[in-house]
């Protein structure tokens, strides 16, 4: 499935080069929108109805904030994706894909055919701030570092029961250190906007960490 960049903007799903971005054709119907501005690019190109598919790289928003939403029958050639990355740490070869409630099935597939040969993996999920993995482990980050407050264990106590008994290959201390809290704090703060969900609120010490970066 051949695909059209179209770069809007330095992008966080691919900050470096990459197969993906080498097996972009100018001269293809489908396009790839990739940036921090990818939304306002989707929105100046037009008709693409047309194409076999179009995808827009997300942030934390929802597709709908690009396409618009209706009565919960929106959908159609249009999935959005983000290539999921933990703070500073390079992407990860996951892509989650997003659908709308009447996304076309082709465009789905032709999306994910095209990440995938470009060896990614897909995860198809449905329209929701954070999509999968941020819904899943921001909670659990922040949960951490309020114990780490509480006092319940040193961080290292804490990092090593969670390797050492569920199998976890860093601890939440660690991993949230080597990452960037300031950069947590960036993404709860937007979930905690978005779904007004008190496990999604900031941490205080990713709170303290935003602050000392703005001082």
């Amino acid at each position: 499935m051949t695909y059209r960049i179209v770069q809007s903007g330095d992008s966080r799903s691919f900050p470096a080069p990459h197969a993906f971005l080498d097996q972009g054709d100018a001269q293809a119907a489908s396009r790839v929108f990739i940036g921090k501005d990818a939304g306002a690019a989707y929105a100046a190109a037009g008709d693409l109805a047309a194409s076999p598919f179009v995808a827009i790289e997300l942030g934390t928003e929802c597709l709908g904030v690009h396409t618009g939403e209706n009565k919960g029958h929106e959908g159609s050639n249009v999935v959005g994706f983000a290539r999921f990355r933990l703070g500073k740490s390079d992407p990860s070869p996951l892509v989650e894909l997003v659908r709308q409630p009447q996304t076309e099935e082709s465009a789905i597939a032709s999306a994910k055919a095209a990440f995938e040969a470009a060896g990614l993996k897909v995860a198809v999920c449905g329209d929701f701030p954070g999509r999968i993995v941020d819904r899943l482990i921001r909670p659990y980050l922040n949960a951490a570092l309020r114990r780490l407050d509480e006092k319940l264990a040193s961080a290292e106590d804490m990092d090593k029961t969670l390797c050492l008994g569920l199998g976890y290959p860093e601890g939440p201390i660690s991993l949230l250190e080597r990452t960037g809290l300031a950069e947590h704090y960036d993404v709860t703060s937007a979930l905690h906007q978005a779904l007004g969900q008190e496990p999604y609120a900031p941490a205080r010490r990713a709170q303290v960490a935003k602050a000392r970066i703005g001082s």
